[in-house]
């Protein structure tokens, strides 16, 4: 019986998710195919998407499992229950909740003046990685992936992958440390989205640094129940690929997505073979730039507005493209502020900053050891909040969200890229 109720639980919440996010464009697809060769063609009309609705169900889905995996208790109160479907900090883009990494959270949380601080810090970075770099990137790639096909150049294509590449990452690892850091105010710790994606040497280790609870949640609750590392070689490369063209198709519902899911896919497949070994025999230098390149491609799906303008573009990152140099729109916009800042988000990309902060701080209070996944600077807060280490932290914070709000009172250009997913 309780195997019954699973299916219905996850059949229904799975429903209501097509339904909403899928059905248009599955009805699209069909009458694309359909009309030209048969005449025939199905009515329809795009649904407004709720918000958060990926978020509402795959939360769902992972209560559900887990109460029947006996992983965690159910929630008697249907006041928990809202609170666990729809905490507000991180609805719209992350990170993904597993209801048994925060069943306890909910029933007993307690709070300090310490924690809600330590919230404020992690918030105003995220913020910082938001508007100082992801804004700014973002401005110059929106520019280039907008200029016409046949002006594009080696240069000016890769600029645009380059700063989309880093817009990415420091707009969603932004807006996961502000839901973290305000869902630390509220006495809930929310687990860790990001560990330096970029410097992975392989896109295995790429996905696990990249959107980590995203690939935490398919692998707890899809990878496994396929069979995981336990099946036969055939039957795991089968089962990665089809992960990851869901993870591919949960992002949009566009066949550019399905076909990044399916790219990332292909090379975690190969990666299971003998390209795999050989990769962890070659310097750590070639791996990195082979993942960043691969990584860097797949970006070029996930941003073209459709196959087309991709494969044109990728065409122009390897010197294909008609255009010559850079337009007179990309070089009035690539200024010294945007040079510094694609300087500054290659360097922040790294845990350079990181380490040199920790290195300092530990000097300082010797008997405090790092966090496993401290944000950048933050850690100067974290060793020892007390004395001249949260006043800098303090300051730190205070002069980062001065900054944005300068930035934001004088641009209008905010998009957050994973609220539409």
């Amino acid at each position: 019986m309780s195997r019954i109720i699973l299916a219905v639980g996850v059949f229904v919440n799975l429903v209501v998710l097509a339904h909403y996010k899928y059905a248009y464009f599955l009805l699209s697809s069909a009458n694309n195919i359909l009309e030209p060769a048969f005449g025939i063609r199905f009515a329809g009309q795009q649904v407004p998407l709720p918000v958060g609705i990926s978020f509402f169900t795959f939360h769902a889905i992972s209560y559900i499992v887990d109460i029947y995996r006996k992983e965690a208790a159910p929630l008697k109160n249907p006041l928990d229950m809202g609170v666990y479907i729809s905490l507000f900090p991180q609805l719209v883009a992350g990170p993904i909740i597993r209801y048994h990494d925060i069943a306890r959270q909910i029933a007993e949380r307690t709070n300090t003046l310490d924690r809600f601080c330590s919230g404020v810090e992690r918030f105003s970075f995220g913020l910082g990685k938001k508007v100082l770099i992801a804004n700014i990137l973002g401005n110059v790639a929106d520019q280039i992936f907008a200029a016409p096909e046949n002006s594009l150049s080696a240069p000016m294509a890769w600029l645009g992958i380059a700063c989309y590449t880093l817009q990415i990452y420091f707009d969603f690892s932004g807006y996961s440390d502000m839901a973290i850091g305000l869902a630390r105010m509220f006495g809930f710790e929310l687990t860790e989205n990001f560990n330096y994606p970029y410097i992975a040497r392989s896109i295995r280790e790429f996905w696990r640094r990249w959107h980590l609870s995203l690939s935490t949640w398919f692998r707890d609750y899809l990878y496994i129940p396929l069979g995981g590392n336990r099946a036969s070689p055939v039957h795991v490369k089968v089962n990665l690929f089809i992960v990851f063209l869901l993870c591919g198709l949960w992002h949009g519902a566009s066949w550019n997505f399905v076909l990044w899911g399916a790219f990332h896919g292909m090379l975690l497949v190969f990666e299971r073979g003998r390209f795999g070994a050989l990769l962890d025999r070659l310097p750590g230098i070639v791996g990195s730039a082979y993942a960043i390149l691969m990584v860097m491609v797949g970006w070029v799906l996930f941003r073209a507005a459709d196959l087309p303008q991709a494969i044109a573009y990728v065409g122009a990152m390897l010197g294909l493209g008609s255009g010559s140099g850079f337009s007179p729109q990309v070089l009035a916009a690539v200024d010294a502020r945007v040079i510094w800042t694609l300087v500054a988000g290659v360097i922040l990309a790294t845990p350079v900053a990181t380490v040199l902060c920790r290195d300092w701080a530990t000097r300082i209070y010797p008997s405090h050891a790092a966090e496993p996944f401290p944000p950048y600077v933050r850690t100067i807060g974290n060793l020892g909040r007390k004395g001249s280490t949260i006043a800098i932290s303090s300051f730190i914070s205070i002069g980062t969200v001065v900054l944005c709000i300068s930035q934001l009172a004088t641009s209008t250009y905010n998009p957050f890229i994973y609220f539409r997913f």
